[in-house]
């Protein structure tokens, strides 16, 4: 009698490591030396492509950045300096009389920068201030990564253009390590908010931090960003 034999598929054929047939195909096109141009979950589900990046930072990377390596004749691609981060501060010094102003300032900034502020404190009571240890004096917020970029690019290109006479930022304002410091007399600048809602007239200081040695690389790096200095 003649013996009888059977064949036993390979184990990489027909189905992946989850059990699907997602597998085999996706194995199939990396030996055949294709590009898999899907990936997927545990659960065989496609996964959601990664979100864009912002605007101004993807010229920051495609143009500013190169534009800087060959100005400053960087010899590493890592000393082109970049934004670090941008911290928002907003004074309420009549909180001390009236602590409901605070919740304004916590609202406006909030609607401004998409993120929820921290409240400043006094650190110490002051008696001709009738100030006391403790209390809200101010809130500010600091934004990196994505909401960093955004805010700025919000401000380059719709906040700053909406200011009544606006002549140019100063190029004084810089700290002499790279970090630059301006003022804003209103909210009402940004469209973000609404002017039937404003109780009253609040200005903020804005701190651009960045990873500049000095601040002739600042200068060079906000002014390819778009921020508009004065011409001297």
């Amino acid at each position: 009698m003649a013996a009888t034999t059977t064949k036993q598929a390979p184990p990489s054929q027909g189905k992946g490591a989850d059990g699907s047939a997602a597998g085999s195909a996706a194995a199939g096109s990396a030996a055949a030396g294709g590009k898999v141009t899907g990936a997927s979950t545990a659960d065989g589900t496609a996964a959601a492509p990664p979100p864009p990046l912002p605007r101004l930072r993807e010229r920051y990377l495609s143009e500013i950045a190169p534009a800087l390596r060959e100005e400053f004749g960087y010899a590493n691609v890592m000393q082109v300096p970049g934004l670090s981060k941008i911290v928002v501060n907003m004074g309420v010094g009549e909180a001390a009389r009236d602590a409901k102003l605070i919740d304004g300032a916590v609202r406006d900034l909030s609607v401004i920068t998409g993120q929820k502020p921290a409240i400043a404190r006094a650190r110490k009571s002051i008696a001709q201030f009738k100030l006391r240890e403790g209390m809200p004096i101010g809130a500010h917020v600091t934004l990196r990564g994505t909401r960093m970029w955004e805010f700025c690019d919000r401000l380059l290109a719709t906040a700053l253009p909406r200011i009544r006479d606006f002549r140019g930022l100063s190029d004084r304002q810089f700290d002499g390590r790279g970090n630059y410091t301006f003022g804003l007399i209103e909210q009402l600048m940004f469209h973000e908010i609404n002017p039937d809602q404003v109780d009253r007239q609040r200005g903020m200081d804005v701190t651009v931090v960045t990873t500049a040695t000095n601040d002739a690389e600042a200068r060079s790096l906000l002014r390819r960003l778009g921020f508009p200095f004065k011409e001297s």
